[in-house]
């Protein structure tokens, strides 16, 4: 299934994919963020979304937290560091991703974001979500706290009725996808 979402993923052209950003960050008024702080990341590739997610997030939070993902000496996947967003300071990291420098934040910063933006190939009605498998989230969304918002950023396509899961994994609350805005999952 992985293989199959991101091959459609890297079927989307650039024209779309760059308009399905820009639908997802007019959405981001819907998430009522005043204030506090939120959670995201900075997508990579054929992600959806853009930096300009992160932006009107800066303007509306008082603080955006974007991960830091780490691994044993094993290469185990570890609960993910945070460090502070802030515009043109991004650096390149492993897995091809973008991440603040630091200083970083222990896993527990999740605990104080009222909404985490969390990325997926994709998410179902029930709020189960589809990653990249390696458990970097599933490990840190279990340190947030019972209120937060806990929002997949998906394409349309890629809202689904079912998606495999595993007992440990965190059910999302909410899906963010450029056609129907924010959605409330099930759980």
């Amino acid at each position: 299934m992985r293989e199959r979402l991101l091959a459609a993923r890297r079927s989307v052209s650039d024209v779309v994919r760059a308009q399905q950003a820009a639908a997802l960050t007019g959405h981001i008024d819907a998430l009522a963020v005043d204030g506090g702080t939120v959670c995201a990341y900075v997508p990579v590739g054929v992600e959806p979304g853009s930096r300009d997610m992160l932006d009107v997030l800066a303007r509306r939070a008082d603080r955006v937290l974007l991960p830091v993902a780490r691994t044993t000496d094993a290469g185990d996947a570890v609960a993910l560091q945070w460090g502070e967003y802030r515009p043109g300071e991004l650096v390149a990291a492993r897995f091809g991703l973008l991440e603040p420098a630091g200083p970083w934040l222990a896993a527990t910063a999740v605990a104080e974001a009222s909404v985490v933006l969390v990325p997926a190939l994709a998410v179902d009605r029930t709020g189960a979500r589809l990653g990249r498998g390696l458990g970097f989230y599933d490990r840190t969304l279990a340190l947030r706290a019972a209120s937060t918002r806990l929002i997949a950023v998906v394409r349309d396509e890629e809202l689904l009725d079912d998606v495999p899961h595993e007992p440990h994994d965190v059910p999302m609350t909410h899906a963010l996808t450029p056609g129907q805005g924010l959605v409330a999952l099930t759980g």
